[in-house]
């Protein structure tokens, strides 16, 4: 008898890996019945990772979000499964205990079936608590394997994890080529090795598109005994994404596998309502060059998930660093040139701080550390000399254990800054915190919603949570789409008659429908030419410059006194605080040469802003929050 494998949608995925934002929960609910409707699916990711961050951001409730899109999958009896990340459950930085469980109770009560969790480190540590709370929930727990390419990385390597995170409970296992660099006999062999010791533990293979091993990787997969795959939908198939559920079906098929039928009226309509979401407003987010293929990004090894907002950060880095360079009267450079120094330097950096698999939140780190060490290069400045405090608690082992070993050079740096390092389990670093939130939700007012799922969501993304409440947040998105709308339109009033802008704003002879025929069923395709210019959401008018404001009102200048000022490394968002265990910098404070006064939030990380000198605040020119540039004055001193 043939070879059973089954089907799995990754609905959410899809829109992360091709850029930022994902449908509204008005549009995912018009869409799922369609995709109950094509009748392959087993499976359907429907929330996790980034998902509930983006609806905080529209102005949506992310609660009734995820319930809403459940309900439909549940009904059909097809399961749900949400994606987590271990130690820092679905954000990017490191959750206390009692925030993780509560996650998992949550989210099964709003309907999801199954918790796919991964730690960016494979350390068991991070995910053994997991998959305890994920089967104390009611789950199915999924643990994944984080595929890389390296000296440690090995089919061994891979095959004991799977043992291990067994052994600790879990239901299933994904093996998860988040970066799609893995080569297809090593997937092959892995999960031939997993089904050998663990016939009865469901296995499930996730890939990416981009560097074009995929399709080979799923048939050798397929070949190991594997009983998932996950897949894509055009138009959100293939570039930085996944492989395309038709052409998975017809390659299997082929080689005598028991694949789903699809249905073809179905699946059109999924692609056109799909195309129709991306036509309406989500398109100014995807960056054109996210729907190509790219082998370049083997020697990188940068996952597909982030790829989607890898090009928006370097635009935005490009451009300070070509002020710069102007500046100083120094040749401009291109965004290519741009990218190919980063992937050059992610290989260089990647093995010095102990290969640690390229997946979230860890390819940023890695990601953010070369790009910081190339702008600082071209500024002609050292290497290493802007690491920002995620990336060394990553290095010191406070996010877990590093699979490799730390270059000689980095630990010379850890013991000329007199940094320490950390042996002990991860989470004991981050005390529970229920309490503190409970505390806010309750003097705020705030509904604490079913199954405390608002408490959990405070507790999970505080400041983006905040921001909705307020109202701020739905705001600035509003406003930002409203200013991306409106540059379109003039791009495509005001067309170069050599060539068409390089957002790729303009129509010229090129449809915006097609009517296909399918089995003598018309269907209308909506074609996209991605109206967008790949600069990241800023809630601040980029137009405008920040304008300081004093944070408390500063003391007298002591006379005859000199004035140090501290100055911004970098362009981002200036924070006197990264949680809620530190004390902010305040007027009248005395800080000590070394001390840290505060943080640029840039790229997702936290880089920490030192005083060169002592002095006393006379002077915090920002308040927290705020958007500043590189060489801003951020606090002086006496």
């Amino acid at each position: 008898m043939a070879k059973e494998i089954k089907f799995s949608l990754l609905y959410r995925d899809m829109w992360q890996s091709s850029g930022k934002y994902v449908p509204t929960v008005e549009q995912l609910l018009e869409v799922a019945p369609a995709i109950v409707d094509m009748g392959c699916f087993a499976r359907v990711e429907t929330n996790g990772g980034g998902f509930e961050q983006i609806n905080l951001l529209f102005g949506e409730n992310p609660n009734v979000a995820v319930r809403k899109w459940t309900q439909p999958f549940n009904d059909a009896g097809i399961q749900t499964h949400m994606l987590e990340r271990g130690l820092n459950g679905i954000r990017m930085s490191p959750v206390p205990a009692d925030v993780r469980r509560l996650m998992f109770q949550v989210k099964k009560k709003q309907g999801t079936d199954i918790a796919r969790s991964f730690d960016g480190l494979n350390d068991p540590r991070n995910l053994e608590s997991s998959i305890r709370f994920a089967k104390e929930a009611g789950m199915i727990s999924q643990a994944a394997l984080s595929l890389t390419v390296s000296e440690v990385h090995t089919v061994e390597y891979y095959t004991e994890l799977a043992d291990t995170l067994i052994g600790m409970g879990a239901d299933e296992i994904c093996v998860k080529d988040m970066a799609g660099i893995a080569r297809p006999a090593t997937v092959g062999k892995i999960i031939k090795n997993i089904k050998e010791k663990h016939p009865d533990i469901p296995v499930t293979y996730h890939g990416h598109a981009g560097p074009g091993f995929q399709m080979a990787s799923i048939l050798e997969a397929a070949y190991a005994g594997v009983d998932y795959v996950d897949t894509a939908m055009e138009p959100l198939a293939w570039g930085t994404g996944h492989a395309d559920v038709l052409a998975i079906q017809a390659m299997l098929k082929d080689a005598g596998f028991k694949v789903p039928d699809i249905n073809m009226k179905a699946y059109m309509k999924v692609r056109s309502l799909t195309q129709k979401y991306i036509d309406d407003f989500l398109g100014y987010y995807i960056n054109p060059k996210n729907r190509l293929m790219n082998s370049l990004l083997i020697g990188p090894g940068l996952p597909g998930g982030m790829m989607g907002s890898l090009m928006a950060d370097l635009e935005s880095n490009l451009e300070s660093l070509n002020k710069w360079l102007s500046k100083n009267g120094k040749e401009e450079i291109t965004l290519d040139d741009l990218l190919i120094k980063l992937f050059n330097e992610v290989a260089y950096v990647w093995p010095k701080i102990g290969n640690p698999p390229l997946v979230t939140p860890f390819s940023q780190y890695v990601k953010n550390l070369a790009l910081m060490n190339v702008m600082q290069i071209e500024r002609g400045k050292e290497r290493w000399s802007v690491i920002a405090d995620n990336i060394w608690d990553m290095i010191l082992g406070r996010s877990g254990k590093l699979p490799g070993t730390l270059a000689p050079e980095i630990v010379q740096l850890i013991k000329e800054q007199g940094r320490e390092f950390y042996n002990g389990n991860p989470q004991d670093l981050y005390p529970n915190q229920l309490d503190e939130f409970r505390a806010e939700m309750k003097k705020n007012n705030w509904d604490f919603g079913q199954d405390d799922e608002e408490l959990f969501e405070l507790a999970m993304h505080p400041e983006q949570y905040r921001a909705y409440k307020s109202g701020a947040a739905k705001k600035a998105f509003e406003e930002d789409l409203a200013k991306r709308k409106a540059a379109a339109q003039v791009e495509k009033t005001q067309p170069s008659p050599v060539e068409a802008p390089a957002n790729g704003a303009t129509n010229n002879f090129q449809p915006r429908q097609l009517v296909i025929n399918v089995d003598n069923e018309e269907y209308r395709v909506y074609i996209s030419y991605p109206e967008n210019d790949g600069i990241p959401f800023h809630p601040v008018n980029k137009d405008v410059p920040p304008q300081p404001k004093v944070v408390d009102s500063p003391s007298a200048v002591l006379p005859g006194g000199k004035v140090k000022e501290v100055i911004s490394p970098l362009e981002g968002k200036f924070y006197l605080t990264k949680d809620s265990s530190e004390t902010p910098l305040k007027v009248g404070n005395e800080v000590k040469i070394g001390e840290v006064i505060g943080y640029i939030e840039s790229m997702k990380t936290y880089n920490a802003v030192s005083a060169e000198e002592s002095g006393k605040v006379i002077e915090i020119c920002f308040s927290n929050g705020d958007s500043v540039e590189e060489d801003d004055i951020l606090v002086k001193l006496q």
